[in-house]
């Protein structure tokens, strides 16, 4: 028999960061919930950001050495491989699928910290945003989701809506106001998914991600290819992400 006492959580704000909780109306999310079999499901790029777009780009999250992000093209050549657009981060560094449960991890001089797991960490999210604003007639009009599932509020008094195998949480505001939860405190995630009330592209991350994935028009992916501050990689719809 179980003993333990229940975790405790803090009921949900009404704001998380900028980003104003709905309580009521998930009409904005429809669209990601009215699937059609086949398209965008579960483990696909298409899953994780939303069917339908042109074009798709995976945006990866960097290791870091220090505290200082460090590309995975870096590690990649520090092992004499290369990073192709679908390769796995455990594949890249030689590790077993399971690597987060390794004693002994890192290169000297090269990287001793993983990829972030879970949304858009901060500064990918922070080099995304004026490229995204560039895409979209709406910046001032978003809508995001937060995975019901990261444990650390009570939202369970507010109604979600579901994407493929995830029930969210529908917050609102500005595409700057995307990484505002980061102020809450140096733990709080992101929202998952972002979209603007254009829907001219549709971002989605996820909790056993160490990647970003994006769906919009080819120009958007070619931007995103091209941005210095981001290390990002053409993908198709039904790729599986990682």
């Amino acid at each position: 028999m179980d003993h333990y006492r229940p975790a405790h959580h803090e009921r949900a704000p009404e704001s998380y960061g900028r980003l104003r909780v709905c309580g009521t109306g998930l009409e904005a999310a429809h669209w990601l919930t009215e699937r059609a079999p086949g398209h965008g499901e579960f483990g696909t790029a298409a899953g994780v950001a939303a069917p339908g777009f042109a074009a798709y780009a995976r945006v990866l999250h960097p290791a870091s050495l220090e505290e200082q992000p460090v590309r995975w093209a870096a590690v990649a050549a520090a092992y004499g491989r290369e990073v192709a657009p679908n390769t796995p981060w455990h594949e890249l560094i030689g590790a077993d699928r399971d690597y987060q449960n390794a004693d002994v991890y890192g290169l000297a001089g090269v990287w001793n910290e993983h990829p972030a797991e879970g949304p858009t960490p901060p500064g990918v999210a922070e080099a995304l945003i004026p490229v995204l604003a560039r895409h979209t007639r709406t910046v001032e009009h978003c809508w995001f989701g937060l995975w019901h599932g990261y444990g650390r509020w009570d939202f369970d008094h507010v109604p979600t809506f579901e994407t493929p195998h995830r029930e969210e949480v529908l917050l609102a505001g500005t595409l700057a106001d995307a990484v505002s939860p980061a102020s809450l405190d140096e733990f709080a995630e992101l929202p998952d998914l972002w979209w603007p009330q254009d829907r001219a592209w549709c971002l989605g991350g996820d909790v056993d991600l160490v990647s970003t994935y994006v769906g919009g028009s080819p120009a958007l992916i070619a931007e995103l290819l091209a941005a210095p501050e981001l290390e990002a990689h053409p993908v198709a719809p039904g790729d599986a992400v990682s």
